[in-house]
């Protein structure tokens, strides 16, 4: 009941226009990302570490900056791929490059800094490299612990409901 009169003293147009602007916010974020997912070549040009994994490069909750340029990739490089069994992408570093003479295709291996042993493990069943078409990018900069919201969103379920919850009512009711 409390929805239905603050409802009627802002008036319809007034919820609406709020409305409006909420979803005008969020095609322009949607078109931002698309915008430097064609910029980068990337599908994903921003990604937060999850692991520590990559430690002492890259620490838990750092966000990293991609771009999937066509050069080749070499020794050293730090990449994110996504492997097609796993839901999740991986930073990590490459430790060799295989090169087919004839097509030029590459093949990878990786392993990540802090890891005693490379991802072959992590790999599909069989698999000993990864391939390029399975590189999301690679890493152009980072801004360090930015992003730990999106790891204790992760963590925590309930934070984000709370979160998204509170904006929301915010942007439905201010006077703006």
């Amino acid at each position: 009941m409390e929805f239905l009169s603050q409802a009627k003293k802002f008036g319809v147009r007034s919820l609406l226009l709020q409305g409006l602007t909420f979803l005008s916010v969020l095609t322009s974020a949607f078109m931002i990302w698309k915008g430097l997912s064609l910029f980068t070549n990337s599908e994903s040009p921003v990604v937060v570490v999850l692991s520590g994994s990559m430690k002492p490069a890259y620490d838990r909750g750092d966000i990293l900056f991609l771009h999937n340029g066509f050069s080749p990739i070499e020794v050293g490089e730090v990449v994110v791929y996504k492997l097609n069994d796993k839901p999740i992408p991986i930073v990590h570093r490459v430790m060799k490059v295989h090169t087919e003479n004839e097509s030029g295709e590459q093949y990878l291996l990786t392993k990540g800094d802090y890891n005693n042993a490379d991802d072959r493990g992590l790999y599909s069943p069989g698999q000993m490299w990864i391939q390029r078409d399975e590189i999301i990018g690679r890493v152009k900069g980072f801004v360090p612990y930015a992003g730990m919201g999106t790891i204790w969103m992760n963590d925590y379920p309930h934070l984000k409901l709370v979160l998204l919850g509170t904006l929301c009512i915010l942007s439905l009711f201010s006077n703006d």
